[in-house]
């Protein structure tokens, strides 16, 4: 099969490596590149080439960001080709849209790397629903949160010293919003809800990050025999679903607790399988390039993938509904004192404790939020 990519960064470099060593019978015909870049003879910066290549079953997009990505994706699927992308960030947008137009054309359109990196997570979920709904699902999506929070723990470093550190390993961008914000995190739970609960799920969900995580704050909840670690969280009951991105408080002896450097550990729950686990590296050339090819080998193998939202699932924030902790030189409205500084507001919503927090940090900006376990 000749297949071409979009693309030839960190992850198109690893996806072509990896098929030209390990898988026969798959080539890479063309890479698009910028004009300034063509540096291979496979290299075109005109996309109109491609899409008019009858040989090319298979499109690769491993571009990064929303447009042009968007627009090739669409224009693919439309052209009758098969498309594989690890691009989490216009999947997130425009899955539906996606699913819609390979199911009108016959062709499958996979996102295994678009979570997880190399974690065969999106399969994991789709196996479980064989079988199974998916009632819950949650955990550490971005490696470089953690090893942020790794770092400040393990190694007690201040918040900017591990961030520093994250950026000269090249885990963090120079400009580390998308982490350090969640919203790398929250693309990942739009696209695990999608999967796991057969739903476009809403967009507009409660994204709470780590910027203001001090050392203190780690101490203060290792005190109590927690740690806090950045989550997606999802779950779905009696015909609604619930979705969220937050940093938890959880337990220091719980496995997600012990998550070291830049890993990543996501769990769901179905009926009959219970909880499952998946562990491993997030992100990299290789371990995302792994999930890549693994859907090409899907594809090679004759594998239609089709995505239903057609469940109709109302989206129901009081499903997280849980007792909150911020650390704050204001007093947040309807909370209660738990140590100096340190407030405790009880049975909220993600987007009820998302509004409290927003109204406190219009008065002190340096001020930290997190969940706490659920009790009993």
């Amino acid at each position: 099969m000749k297949i071409a990519l979009l693309g030839y960064g960190t992850v198109g470099r690893g996806v072509d490596g990896i098929i030209r060593s390990r898988v026969p019978g798959v080539e890479v015909a063309r890479v698009l590149e910028l004009p300034d870049r063509l540096t291979d003879d496979r290299m075109t910066s005109d996309y109109a080439c491609i899409l008019s290549d009858q040989s090319i079953e298979l499109v690769v997009e491993c571009m990064g960001g929303i447009e042009p990505a968007h627009t090739f994706i669409a224009q693919a699927l439309a052209a009758g080709k098969h498309v594989v992308t690890s691009n989490k960030a216009v999947v997130a947008a425009y899955f539906g849209e996606f699913a819609s137009l390979a199911d009108e054309h016959d062709v499958s359109f996979l996102i295994e790397a678009s979570v997880g990196g190399g974690i065969p997570w999106i399969a994991s979920i789709e196996k479980v629903r064989r079988i199974d709904e998916v009632r819950s699902f949650s955990g550490i999506m971005n490696g470089t949160t953690n090893y942020i929070i790794d770092s400040m723990r393990r190694d007690e470093l201040d918040f900017d010293v591990a961030l520093g550190r994250a950026q000269e390993l090249g885990y963090a961008e120079r400009d580390p919003s998308a982490d350090i914000d969640g919203i790398d995190v929250a693309n990942k739970t739009i696209i695990s809800a999608c999967v796991a609960f057969d739903v476009d799920c809403v967009r507009d969900l409660p994204v709470t990050g780590i910027r203001t995580l001090t050392k203190a704050d780690l101490e203060f909840f290792a005190a109590r025999g927690l740690t806090v670690k950045l989550f997606g969280r999802g779950v779905s009951k009696d015909g609604c679903y619930a979705v969220a991105v937050e940093p938890v408080a959880i337990p220091l002896l719980s496995l997600e607790a012990a998550v070291p450097s830049n890993f990543n550990l996501v769990s769901l729950e179905g009926f009959t399988v219970g909880p499952l686990k998946f562990y491993g590296q997030g992100a990299g050339s290789l371990p995302t390039g792994n999930a890549v090819v693994q859907d090409v080998i899907d594809v090679v193998h004759g594998r239609i993938q089709r995505y239903d939202f057609s469940r109709g699932l109302k989206y129901d924030p009081s499903l997280l509904t849980g007792d909150y902790v911020i650390r704050s030189s204001v007093a947040p409205s309807h909370s209660e004192g738990w140590a100096p500084g340190v407030w405790r507001l009880r049975s909220l919503t993600p987007p009820q404790a998302r509004q409290i927090y927003e109204k406190v940090l219009q008065e002190d900006a340096s001020a930290f939020m997190a969940a706490l376990p659920q009790e009993g």
